[in-house]
């Protein structure tokens, strides 16, 4: 059954639009259209990936999936997004997903400039961050054209209802003593 949603995730990974930003202009003539696996440079061994990240516009606290095939600029917002390497590991081993990544800020007040230029690990999302005022992005997955390759397990976007740590706490408030005014 898991096997069967991971591969369904990889093909549905596939058709989704590389720019889930509302308003963003195309990066290149490939974004008119859906960008998939099939639109990345091939890696010296042959081997073309795709890079799945995630963006957050911080104002209205909407995420939005963008998906970057290797060497081909995406825009989300105002970045331009290149994602130059991925690497996920094995189901086999623990998960992890390195890549890396060049996002420049295109504002139209403002002349063009670099924002990062580094590695970022799917493990550790605030250990190379991007610094922008509006905008976050992490590292997610890394898809290949191998086939019979399954999609790692991500975290859901759904709500999550929050639960005190204390919830299970079957102790009573402290009395306090009378006159203290609270």
């Amino acid at each position: 059954m898991r096997a069967a949603f991971a591969a369904a995730a990889v093909l549905s990974a596939l058709a989704v639009p590389a720019l889930a930003a509302p308003g963003a202009a195309p990066a290149s003539d490939t974004s008119a259209r859906p960008l998939t696996v099939n639109d990345a440079v091939p890696g010296k061994d042959g081997i073309k990936r795709l890079l799945a990240l995630r963006g957050l516009d911080k104002i209205t606290g909407r995420p939005s999936n963008i998906f970057a095939p290797i060497g081909v600029p995406v825009k989300f917002a105002t970045m331009t997004i290149t994602a130059r390497y991925c690497y996920s590991t094995p189901q086999s081993e623990p998960p992890e997903t390195t890549a890396f990544v060049q996002i420049t800020d295109n504002r139209p007040d403002q002349p063009e400039r670099k924002l990062f230029s580094g590695w970022m690990l799917a493990s550790s999302p605030s250990l190379n961050g991007v610094e922008h005022p509006l905008y976050d992005v992490w590292v997610i997955s890394c898809i290949t054209n191998q086939p019979g390759q399954l999609a790692p397990t991500v975290a859901s976007t759904a709500a999550v209802k929050v639960k005190s740590p204390d919830a299970g706490a079957k102790e009573d408030l402290p009395a306090l003593p009378e006159g203290s005014g609270q």
